[in-house]
């Protein structure tokens, strides 16, 4: 029989518990977790706020559930995960604040569930500093209560990797092979492809360590990554033509996977841009950038006093891990958004916390331990100061933004465009979602009609193209009267002006 390979648990629960232990488990130990899950939920409500309005991709995802409008094109890449999370609420409500604050406690309770497991595996003190970190992040709150998937992968990476190591000390750990099971499903049901980059050092040493060969374990990851991709399998060949198609168009909706060196691109999208493509912009101040050079060096510190204890597995699984969900974001993307590293965030602060209360603990001396515990301090409190200040840029930025989009809609009724109707153009997906209306374009990644479908619907429903100061009107449109809301020019077909008249409505009625 293979030997099973031995990660070391806690020193803690080796010896006699000291005050301070007897203390923590008094608190329930899990109630450090819960103030830390509790403590990110109530900084959304209160710092990102219910009121933002549904963006972009949200509107693709809310609008597949939501009878406020009709479902937006989606695109091969797109998996429904997040669209049957936002479910339960989105189906029945137009609320968007019940929605924020739906997503904004079950976001909290995901933290807290992905940190549970790996109690036992860890330290509480680290696992609770690294719960901190990772929930202090200015994406990390900024997309938790958002309808976006990459948050629930990084819970799901969280959690699958802590219940991998628990699973591998302990084979009659079934709780954690159901972990497993499940974190693979969420992970692959919200974003198939990172499912398959975060596992891939878990598969590895599932198959080729002989030490680390667990065939339940195996199963387990391997029957949650196809229960969670069979949906997106199976849509593949129902609309794209396959499993083949939608991988290929999926790469040409993020501009060709291959060689592309996005780690500038990610850099510059730490100021706060939610998504930069073509990433342009100018490098933000050097305060900003900092904590993302220290990342690497406070998680190489973690992994070596892994080392140095006895528990390499602890540190290096999530390491790698959290390396391989990164890879494809810095090198074979051509733009960047801040979200798309949310998972190798949430793994690297597990080594992360542990460097760091390596350097408090450590020293012997009296003096240099209040030296590195005021040092530490002062930096957390500068990265806190920074990462607020930028969380709340992104904020402001966001909600004027989508006020802007709410504008045109309440503009567009007044033009005559109500439901049923048609919008095509410069932000039409999220526009349209706000009026009611469908969303329909003849080129890009979300392709789905031609000119001469529009052309025949403007015959017989209210349909407008929206196009920017500098850009010019499809063919069929330029001699539909014009009309400029803010930065937009709106080209309204004569339908719809009609509808919009006196007569027209009273026709209506």
């Amino acid at each position: 029989m293979p030997k099973t390979l031995h990660v070391p648990l806690v020193d803690a629960e080796r010896r006699r518990p000291s005050v301070r232990a007897r203390t923590a488990r008094r608190f329930g130990g899990q109630g450090w977790l819960a103030l830390v899950a509790g403590a990110f939920t109530l900084a959304q409500l209160t710092v990102v706020r219910p009121g933002m309005g549904l963006g972009w991709d949200e509107v693709v995802y809310v609008s597949q559930v939501s009878p406020e409008a009709p479902a937006a094109f989606f695109s091969a890449p797109r998996a429904r995960g997040v669209s049957l999370l936002a479910a339960p609420i989105a189906s029945w409500s137009t609320s968007t604040e019940l929605l924020r604050v739906y997503l904004a406690l079950l976001s909290g309770l995901g933290l807290f569930l992905a940190l549970r497991a790996w109690r036992g595996v860890i330290p509480l003190r680290v696992l609770t500093l690294a719960g901190a970190l990772f929930a202090t992040l200015w994406v990390t709150l900024f997309y938790g209560p958002q309808v976006m998937p990459n948050y629930w992968v990084a819970i799901g990476a969280l959690a699958l990797v802590g219940c991998f190591l628990r699973a591998q000390a302990n084979r009659f750990d079934r709780a954690a092979l159901w972990g497993v099971g499940l974190s693979a499903a969420l992970m692959a049901w919200m974003r198939p492809a990172d499912a398959v980059y975060v596992t891939l050092p878990l598969l590895v040493l599932l198959v080729g360590v002989r030490r680390w060969r667990r065939w339940q374990v195996l199963g387990a990851l391997v029957a949650g990554l196809a229960a969670g991709a069979v949906e997106w399998v199976v849509e593949a060949y129902v609309a794209y033509g396959g499993l083949g198609q939608r991988l290929a168009d999926a790469s040409l909706v993020q501009g060709g996977l291959g060689w592309n060196f996005a780690v500038d691109d990610q850099l510059r999208s730490l100021v706060g841009r939610t998504l930069c493509r073509p990433c342009t912009a100018p490098w933000p101040h050097p305060a900003v950038l900092i904590w993302w050079f220290v990342l690497p060096l406070l998680a190489v510190l973690g992994l070596a006093v892994a080392v140095r204890a006895g528990r390499t597995a602890v540190a290096l699984v999530p390491l790698a891990c959290a390396a391989t969900a990164a890879f494809p974001y810095l090198f074979l993307i051509g733009y960047a958004a801040p979200r798309f590293l949310l998972p190798s965030y949430a793994l690297l602060a597990l080594p992360v916390a542990g460097g760091l209360v390596h350097l408090v603990t450590t020293p012997r001396s009296r003096r240099r331990r209040k030296a590195a515990v005021t040092l530490v301090a002062l930096g957390l409190a500068g990265h806190l100061a920074i990462q607020y200040a930028v969380l709340n840029h992104v904020v402001d930025g966001t909600y004027a933004g989508r006020r802007e989009w709410a504008r045109t809609a309440a503009e567009l009724d007044r033009l005559g465009v109500r439901p049923p109707c048609l919008l095509t153009g410069h932000e039409a997906i999220p526009i349209a979602f706000y009026t009611g209306c469908s969303s329909a374009h003849t080129e890009g990644n979300n392709a789905n009609t031609t000119a001469g479908n529009i052309e025949r619907t403007a015959r017989r429903l209210p349909v407008a193209a929206l196009v920017t100061p500098e850009g010019r009107p499809p063919a069929y449109a330029r001699t539909w009267p014009q009309h400029r809301i803010g930065e937009v020019r709106i080209y309204v077909a004569p339908a719809s002006m009609t509808a919009a008249s006196p007569a027209g409505r009273g026709a209506d009625t």
